[in-house]
């Protein structure tokens, strides 16, 4: 028996770590991404229509939104064949931006003003449960020969590709991978919020979570969960006392300096 105010940042802080782990699965293979905020909208807005629309079970649309955002996923990561860096960032903000424009004309999902009357289903439990399944993932997916097959695609991706490694099925399934992830967790959001607009999965949402990761540690699924974690409830500690008008202030700071104290995020790439 939690007291709400805490029950919903435990909520918020295990979907920010679930939407944290989607993309450091594209990070693990090198590719960096500015458009989670995208494909956290397809499996917001897909799971949503479902439930409050169709009337389907709550689990059925949750792995839909899931997958739709994944296959999405996979389309946009063909592009990851020939482009890296920076240009690749340029490019999924791009498609970020793409899918917000989309659903604030999308009339059957409410276009500008918003989809409401999503029922509540998000739970603790349940956010727990998923959590602790996309971790498990994670951990899996690095002690295998999947994971040794992304670091060498990070480390070189030329190397990677003379001993034998598919570079482009195993960038385009990582990519798809991740955008599945980020689909489950922007449903999870949306029927644990019950109304979402586009504004919710601007830019804004997509450099929240690049944050949680390059603060954690890129390459790292337990730094991605610690950066998470630390960017939802910090900001919530500096609510307490006179830090309230100048919490997100201090929080900036804060960002500031431990990224110069730890330039390679608060739990680095072992290497």
């Amino acid at each position: 028996m939690l007291d709400p105010y805490i029950e919903s940042i435990l909520i918020f802080s295990g979907i920010n770590v679930i939407l944290a782990l989607s993309l450091y699965l594209p990070v693990s293979a090198g590719l960096l991404s500015l458009g989670q905020g995208g494909f956290m909208a397809i499996g917001a807005y897909v799971s949503g229509y479902m439930t409050s629309v169709l009337g389907w079970p709550f689990a059925v649309a949750l792995i839909a939104g899931g997958v739709s955002a994944g296959i999405v996923g996979l389309l946009v990561g063909l592009p990851s064949l020939r482009i890296k860096g920076v240009y690749l960032i340029i490019m999924t903000m791009g498609f970020g931006e793409i899918v917000r424009v989309f659903f604030l004309n999308f009339e059957p999902t409410g276009a500008a003003s918003g989809m409401g009357g999503i029922p509540t289903e998000t739970t603790l439990p349940i956010v727990v449960g998923v959590t602790v399944l996309v971790l498990l993932m994670c951990f899996q997916i690095r002690g295998s020969r999947i994971g040794r097959a992304l670091e060498a695609v990070r480390e070189d991706e030329l190397a990677a590709e003379v001993i034998g490694i598919n570079l482009t099925r195993i960038k385009v399934a990582i990519f798809g991978l991740g955008a599945a992830v980020a689909g489950i967790g922007g449903g999870l959001f949306a029927h644990y919020a019950t109304f979402i607009d586009p504004g919710q999965f601007g830019f804004q949402r997509s450099a929240e979570i690049f944050i949680m990761v390059v603060l954690g540690g890129m390459g790292n699924f337990l730094g991605a969960t610690v950066g998470a974690l630390v960017v939802t409830i910090l900001p919530e500690v500096l609510r307490v006392g006179d830090m309230q008008e100048w919490r997100m202030t201090f929080f900036g700071v804060l960002l500031v300096i431990i990224m110069i104290v730890r330039p390679m995020g608060l739990i680095g790439v072992r290497r």
